[in-house]
């Protein structure tokens, strides 16, 4: 499927291989209701894959990347769906979401309220990303998940400080080549900061393609 000249739609290879294992866990995991909050959402395919599947939850994506939130509004207008939100600018670096603060613009007209929030679903950033997104991204799930609230995160990671497979400690070593802050993380790290911000490891879940799903959970 090719893009048009005035169609802003991104498109990631890897959403077509990971989609249906990804759906597959959080159907399984996610609270029945509430909203699924998905921090650096990308090309916006997982959104509207996940988002009618997912109903009756709401799924509201997000992205630093102005380039990324057009992407996101162009795959939900050519794949519409009544409960994806638009797209919302949030960075995970930053000290306080632009959640917590206002209504974000794009959800002027919408039923959106933070405290409707149960989940947070982040797919394939902290390796590319500075280890401040990892932190970020932890301080704030502490701040708006209430109490039994589920993060999700999906992407490779080094356990024990060795990489899994051959082709993850490659991918590792280019990643740093194109960003000296970018890489495969040691688990035992990201999960070390995520009980720092009473979040709980519920499971550790092998996934295809040496990635690995990570479900925590906000203690009650």
């Amino acid at each position: 499927m090719a893009n048009s000249p005035t169609d802003a739609r991104q498109f990631a290879p890897a959403t077509q291989r990971n989609r249906e294992p990804i759906l597959e866990v959080l159907l399984r995991l996610l609270p029945a209701t509430g909203t699924v909050l998905e921090v650096s959402s990308g090309t916006g395919e997982h959104a509207v894959f996940f988002a009618p599947k997912l109903s009756p939850r709401q799924w509201l994506p997000s992205d630093p990347n102005p380039i990324a939130r057009a992407s996101i509004d162009a795959w939900h207008a050519v794949a519409p769906s009544d409960n994806l939100y638009p797209a919302i600018a949030l960075d995970a670096c930053d000290p306080i979401w632009t959640i917590e603060q206002d209504i974000p613009a794009p959800l002027a007209n919408t039923n959106f309220a933070l405290n409707s929030i149960t989940a947070i679903v982040n797919i394939n950033m902290i390796h590319i990303a500075p280890w401040a997104a990892c932190l970020g991204l932890m301080a704030g799930t502490e701040r708006i998940l209430p109490p039994n609230g589920i993060l999700y995160l999906y992407g490779p990671y080094k356990q024990h400080g060795q990489h899994t497979a051959p082709s993850n400690e490659a991918f590792d070593q280019s990643l740093r080549w194109q960003n000296a802050e970018w890489g495969v993380r040691d688990l035992e790290e990201v999960v070390a900061v995520a009980e720092s911000h009473c979040l709980a490891l519920v499971e550790t879940i092998t996934m295809p393609a040496n990635n690995l799903s990570v479900v925590f959970r906000k203690a009650g």
